[in-house]
């Protein structure tokens, strides 16, 4: 093995050691080995692999890169490419050239090994060239050895050198004891005598001053400045020009002094005008605006041109000036004590008052969104400057302007809204009402611009992002009350306030907690509006009248918030499992916000256009099998009618293609096409409000108002004591009220005393308690003091019972003592009907058949007989059409919906308005106070006729009879005659059955 070369030897070691860590032989004596290690050998000698493909190698570090900048990795995209470059051109050891095969063989083989680049985390780290060692080797000292060198007599004198000298030379020099003799002007002695710049060089720096007098500005903001040297071309001195033909034709012109500055300074003074700041030269802050000063000019403008131009950028700046300032004031920055947007006139008193107080929540929301947009403009203009000072290109003023138009439009926009939502606004106004202006204007804003169409969409885009910015505190607000129950506003800011007066476990919680606040078209005065904030009818048709001005983003669902609101704040009070299961810290953090929620629906409808081409094909794909099946349901139709046109069917179906619900309506029957959908006339940001806001605040709204509901049902028995009202007071408790009931009755009968109260009470509570004992103790009657006028007539000795029912709280909020009086005035009705049924049923009958039917007697006795068979079946008919076809019917419609009421006040408005229902359907509403006068006298003449009947037929005489029959007479006609004349107009469709009942009894008459 003594012919092998190194590298053959090193490479036999290698080999052996990868076949004993591959096959785990370590006996090189063994066939085996020996058998591995000569096919090895075999491989390495005589294969041949193919050379690197320099091109493939290119194509993938150009893939890697691009696959990097997809990603957005563009620091790690030109890591790669600059250090796969500076690899390339670097040379190798023992290879001669860049980018050779060597080169490309290392970057292959890394390709190889790596393992998706894109994915790995890599951070440049910087790389520390290894600096060429000095040498240290002291050369005097080696090659002095052995010689007698003499220091001369002055030893410790350092050594002269030419670079010494040369140092010397350089040293800085004053203009005065420089040795260069400079003219001065009398305006540079002026300036030197000042030493207001000081300025030096360097002697041996002959460009110093040329460098200076390129870099420095020329100081055009002092009197008496230096002219600054331009070109003698005609365009450049079209001032002088335009002077010298005024000269020339106006005998009176008398030339001005005037301050002449370059275009680049007044870009540059443009530019920090519009930066906000207020110390500069050409434009000038007097009284709150911005004037240009007269007798700035250039060379190559007249001065009416320059003057015009200039007026038209100050503009601008003023406008900027006002939105910084209010900027200022608003973060604390300015030392000004007025309130944000407020004018200086008002008084010292409010003044100190108001800057007392910090901004509330919404103006620093949009301060906040103007501060980000001034940003960005800011960085717009630092871009311009420094192209500016570098001079790479030409900049002119009508380019800097041309580039700066999108900006100042933008800016015109903002200062539009700022005048009209914040500084118009009087001072003293309340927080709620500058809160809501200010929103209203935007939004107003954004509907106006949004009707243009493509011709707004930068300033569309800058009022959207501004509004989203603004409306944040009113969503916080929002989600802190509708998610806890916590109307958390302290600088009262919220349309809606809190009544701190009135706790959560009080009856009237749900009415008078909270006040809607807003402010009329007309007057600016604030107006509180309860029956609003309680989600009433009255309110909303009060405020629809007065056309209030509220936010008006949230008048489409303030119904939802207000009861989402109440809901979860009474929620919280209750002893529920409801509103634990939504408590804790941990639930809540993971809770996502309505703002955020808001947000991610707005950036996820923004990203709905784009779809993929297989989502594409398949919609064509839907939607032409759609068309083929509204086609075929038109031609079926068309067919009925004996028309045969496909075309016609084609175009009928693509016309109403996009209605979802066509295919149902259509082949149902129904082909009444409903043309008014809101969604057709609604602008696009309305319906991003609808599809992007709208409905988290109604889920929620429902979650809350149905957690309630259940919560109410379920643990607090609602609808136990809802049928509780209608068993006692609506008598639907039959067998239980007519044991009550009929003892007053038997006492009437007896002719003794039943109006005592411990007699009552007894009466009821032995009634109640054999079969409900659980309302025994709720249950209560008392008796009403009344008029003596009033208690004329027998029916009426009933008047002033009253029946009471002790409803905890918070079923209290439905059952209000307001719903107890309806239900006493019915409660009152159904006694007089029971009480005349109940004389009628109780009479007996008292051995007339001894009388021969011809007797005066007989004949007497069959007319009473008669006539009390009459009045049965009017008291029957009445008494029928009461509790069957009132309190029965309408009781079953109540029941289903209660069961189907999404919230409280739903529940309320539906008890309201069963209450409301069944007591005009009882005549006890004014405006038929004289048919219930007319059935009052039937019930009274029963209550005689008892009375009579119960002393004995001889105690009778013939007239009153007589009488009897003509005042029934009478009554029962006015009431047949007024009820068909109502069922007939159609006013009242539910007394048709006892019209109808009530005009066969009068037939038989």
């Amino acid at each position: 093995m003594s012919h092998l070369t190194k590298f053959e030897k090193d490479l036999d070691r290698e080999v052996k050691n990868l076949i004993k860590h591959t096959s785990g032989i370590d006996d090189e004596e063994d066939h085996n080995f020996q058998a591995a290690l000569k096919f090895a050998w075999s491989n390495f000698r005589f294969h041949r692999f193919l050379d690197v493909d320099s091109h493939k190698v290119q194509r993938t570090i150009n893939g890697i890169y691009e696959k990097l900048m997809v990603h957005s990795d563009l620091s790690k995209a030109e890591s790669w490419m600059r250090l796969s470059g500076e690899f390339l051109n670097s040379p190798l050891p023992n290879t001669e050239g860049v980018k050779t095969d060597a080169h490309h063989g290392v970057l292959a083989l890394l390709l190889f090994l790596s393992d998706c680049p894109s994915n790995a985390s890599f951070s440049e780290r910087p790389r520390l060239r290894d600096a060429e060692k000095e040498d240290s080797f002291d050369w005097a000292q080696y090659l002095l050895e052995g010689e007698d060198v003499d220091p001369g007599p002055f030893p410790d004198t350092p050594e002269w050198s030419e670079e010494s000298e040369e140092e010397d030379g350089q040293q800085p020099l004053s203009r005065e004891d420089s040795g260069i003799q400079v003219d001065r002007t009398p305006q540079e002695d002026h300036e030197h005598h000042n030493k207001s710049v000081p300025v030096a060089w360097k002697v041996g720096e002959p460009d110093a001053r040329v460098w200076l007098e390129q870099h420095v500005v020329t100081p055009y903001w002092v009197s008496h400045a230096p002219r600054f040297p331009h070109s003698l071309h005609l365009h450049s001195n079209l001032l002088n020009v335009w002077d010298q033909h005024l000269y020339n034709t106006d005998p009176l012109y008398l030339p001005e002094e005037k301050v002449f500055v370059t275009e680049s300074q007044v870009i540059r003074e443009t530019l920090w005008l519009l930066s906000g700041v207020k110390r500069l030269f050409i434009f000038q802050h007097q009284d709150g605006k911005v004037v240009v000063r007269n007798d700035v000019v250039v060379t190559h403008l007249t001065s009416n041109c320059l003057r015009s131009l200039l007026e038209h950028i100050a503009a601008y700046g003023q406008a900027v000036s006002r939105l910084q300032k209010f900027v200022d004031e608003v973060t604390g920055y300015s030392p000004e004590t007025s309130p944000p947007g407020g004018s200086s006139s008002s008084s010292s008193s409010s003044s100190s008052k108001r800057g007392s107080e910090p901004p509330f929540r919404t103006y620093q929301a949009f301060v906040w969104a103007l501060y980000k947009y001034f940003i960005s403009f800011k960085e717009e203009l630092a871009a311009i400057e420094r192209d500016l000072i570098t001079k790479d290109e030409t900049v002119t003023l009508m380019a800097v302007l041309e580039s700066l138009y999108p900006h100042l439009a933008q800016i015109k926009v903002l200062h539009k809204v700022f005048c009209t939502g914040v500084a118009d606004v009087p001072p003293g106004t309340p927080n709620v009402v500058r809160a809501s202006h200010l929103l209203n204007t935007l939004y107003k804003a954004i509907i106006e611009y949004d009707s243009v169409g493509e011709a707004s969409e930068q300033a569309l885009a800058l009022l959207f992002s501004l509004w989203v910015e603004t409306v944040r505190p009113y969503l916080e607000i929002v989600d802190e009350w509708i998610m806890h129950g916590h109307l958390f506003d302290p600088a009262r800011e919220f349309i809606i306030q809190r009544n701190k007066d009135v706790p959560v476990d009080h009856r009237d919680f749900w009415y008078a907690t909270y006040t809607l606040y807003s402010v009329s078209e007309a007057v600016d005065g604030e107006e509180k509006l309860s029956d609003a904030a309680s989600g009433s009818s009255g309110g909303e048709q009060a405020a629809s009248s007065r056309q209030l001005t509220m936010v008006s983003f949230l008048k489409p669902v303030l119904k939802q918030v207000i009861m989402a609101g109440k809901s979860m704040q009474l929620l919280k009070n209750l002893d529920c499992k409801e509103a634990e299961q939504h408590e804790g810290p941990a639930r809540d953090a993971e809770r996502t916000s309505l703002y955020m929620l808001f947000l991610e629906s707005v950036q996820s409808r923004l990203r709905r256009g784009e779809e993929s081409p297989t989502d594409t094909v398949t919609e064509q794909q839907a939607t032409k099998r759609s068309l083929i099946k509204m086609q075929s349901i038109v031609a079926r139709h068309l067919e009925l009618g004996d028309i045969h046109d496909p075309l016609l069917a084609i175009n009928f179906a693509r016309l109403y293609l996009e209605q979802s619900d066509f295919h149902e309506r259509f082949s149902g029957g129904d082909i009444i096409m409903d043309r008014s959908s809101e969604s057709v006339t609604c602008q696009t940001f309305e319906l991003t409000l609808r599809s992007c806001l709208y409905p988290h605040i109604q889920l929620r709204y429902i979650e809350c108002c149905g957690n309630l509901m259940r919560t109410l049902k379920k643990d607090y028995r609602l609808i136990e004591y809802l049928q509780a009202m209608r068993n006692y007071f609506l008598l639907e408790a039959g067998d239980t009220m007519y044991d009550f009931y009929t003892a007053i009755f038997d006492k009437v009968l007896e002719k003794e005393s039943w109006q005592q109260l411990s007699f009552l009470n007894v009466q009821l509570q032995e009634a109640v308690g054999q079969r409900c004992p659980e309302d025994s103790s709720r249950l209560s009657i008392f008796l009403e003091t009344i008029e003596p006028t009033r208690k004329k007539q027998p029916i009426n000795n009933l008047d002033g019972l009253t029946l009471s029912y002790k409803v905890p709280w918070p079923v209290d909020i439905v059952i209000s003592s307001e719903c107890q009086k309806i239900y006493n005035q019915v409660f009152l009705l159904l006694l007089q009907i029971k009480w005349a049924k109940y004389s009628l049923d109780t009479l007996f009958d008292g051995g007339h058949e001894e009388n021969p039917p011809k007797d005066p007697v007989h004949q007497q006795i069959h007319r009473m007989f008669l006539l009390r068979v009459k009045l049965m079946h009017f008291v029957n008919s009445l008494h029928n059409y009461i509790m069957t076809r009132i309190l029965h019917s309408t009781g079953l419609e109540f029941q289903h919906q209660v069961q189907e009421a999404k919230d409280l006040d739903q529940l309320i408005k539906i008890h309201y308005r069963y209450l409301s229902t069944i007591h005009d359907r009882c005549l006890l509403r004014e405006k038929v106070s004289f048919v219930k006068e007319a059935i009052m006298k039937v019930l009274n003449l029963v209550l005689i006729f008892s009375d009579r009947w119960q002393a004995g037929f001889g105690a009778w005489k013939i007239e009153s009879i007589e009488k009897m029959e003509s005042d029934f007479k009478n009554c029962h006609m006015f009431l047949v005659t007024i009820l068909n004349k109502a069922v007939c107009r159609g006013s009242f469709p539910h007394l048709e059955s006892l019209a109808l009942s009530l005009m066969a009894g009068f037939e038989q008459c």
